[in-house]
């Protein structure tokens, strides 16, 4: 395909995405403000769905601006062989191939973050901040942005650095390589993200001794669930929302409770939470999950390595010549169509394994408490109880509440 139908073929790929997102977003917002089921009665009274609804319109309105602002960005960038510019830029004053793929990258990286910048800053002290949910500090929304930057040289850029590497010594047949590397890596990520990553941006504290830790490591002995400890992380630190999780593989587990979940959910149903949790342990969610994606990476991998080749792709986004950065943005954009494909592909598995999770929570502790527990997390975080059903099908990784509301409460 020559570089002029291949730059037509990448806008057409990036009109196509935007278009579908902002039809989806759409729908999902201009769904009617329902009546309140019976089952939320106690919960959520009118004015807080009409809330609720409010901070779902001024999220679609800010979404859609900062969405046309990225979307016209990229229309440019490739309409006028902009990365191409870009990259002959750096390459006029860096000799080294890889150091200058390392530079490329380092200038669109800086670039895109600080164009999201006002965005970000924006939704975080002004949206979340008007509907009651923003607690960072100016200081810590820098300061995670300059520890992200961090991480993101350190990891980010050596394992950019030994892929470049791979492909200059291996040409086609890097891709094998670095898939057991990137597999690797998504393992030993999930054994010390709470212990070594996660203590970059909070304060991890264990649980103190006492009547809800007693019930916690109960119910986990009694479901031969391999806990080794709890912990309590300062999510009040940023936002007022609540989440619950688990990391490890092996016979020690590590759950992490926001401090905002302790303080909004009775004990019974902070345990009725982990039960959800322990559910996907037990029906092989996580295992399922991990093994999927290292799939998928395989997959992309083995796809980007019949394309970075092509001196066209190049041609394509502006370039003189072959360049394995510019074919890496181009091979990007036109692997997202299938990786829409495959979210919704994993969208389904997920809100499957939900079910499955809950199920297990209603079976071996009780199905009441994890329903009081989803009611309130709803409630506390404005969540749309109406939603639109193709944009759950395309973007929904858990179902609508009252979905499982209903498997619940039977």
């Amino acid at each position: 395909m020559s570089p002029e139908l291949l730059k037509n073929l990448l806008l057409g790929v990036v009109v196509f995405g935007f278009l579908v997102d902002k039809i989806l977003s759409y729908r999902n917002v201009k769904r009617p403000v329902p009546t309140i089921p019976d089952t939320l009665s106690d919960h959520l009274n009118p004015e807080e769905l009409l809330k609720s609804k409010a901070y779902q319109t001024e999220n679609y309105r800010f979404g859609l601006l900062s969405g046309l602002f990225s979307f016209v960005l990229s229309i440019l960038l490739i309409w006028f062989g902009w990365f191409g510019a870009i990259d002959s830029w750096v390459g006029s004053f860096v000799d080294n191939s890889m150091i200058q793929s390392l530079v490329f990258f380092g200038v669109i990286f800086v670039g895109s973050d600080l164009l999201s910048l006002p965005f970000d800053y924006y939704s975080t002290f002004v949206i979340e901040e008007k509907y009651g949910f923003n607690k960072t500090s100016i200081g810590t929304f820098f300061a995670d942005k300059i520890k992200g930057y961090l991480l993101s040289i350190i990891i980010g850029g050596g394992l950019l650095l030994l892929f470049l590497w791979l492909i200059d010594q291996m040409g086609k047949d890097f891709w094998w390589i670095f898939w057991i590397v990137a597999a690797g890596f998504m393992v030993l990520v999930n054994f010390f993200y709470t212990a070594w990553i996660l203590p970059l941006f909070n304060k991890l504290t264990p649980l103190e001794d006492g009547e809800l830790k007693s019930k916690i490591m109960d119910y986990a002995k009694s479901v031969s669930f391999p806990l080794e400890n709890v912990f309590v992380m300062d999510g009040s630190k940023r936002s007022a929302k609540a989440n619950a999780f688990f990391s490890g593989f092996g016979k020690k587990k590590k759950v992490v409770l926001y401090d905002t979940l302790i303080e909004q959910h009775t004990q019974e149903e902070l345990v009725a939470v982990l039960a959800h949790e322990v559910g996907h342990f037990k029906k092989k969610h996580i295992i399922l999950s991990m093994v999927t994606s290292v799939l998928q990476v395989g997959l992309i991998l083995f796809l980007l390595a019949q394309f970075i080749f092509s001196e066209n792709l190049s041609l394509a986004l502006g370039g003189t010549e072959w360049s394995v950065q510019l074919n890496l943005i181009a091979f990007t954009m036109l692997f997202s169509p299938i990786s829409m494909i495959i979210g919704i592909g994993m969208n389904v598995l997920s809100r499957k394994n939900e079910f499955e999770a809950d199920a297990f929570a209603k079976d071996t502790f009780a199905g009441k408490p994890l329903a009081e527990a989803l009611k309130t997390l709803s409630v506390k975080t404005l969540s749309n109880i109406n939603p639109d059903p193709a944009y759950v099908f395309v973007n929904y990784s858990h179902p609508p509440l009252l979905e499982r509301l209903v498997k619940l409460e039977k």
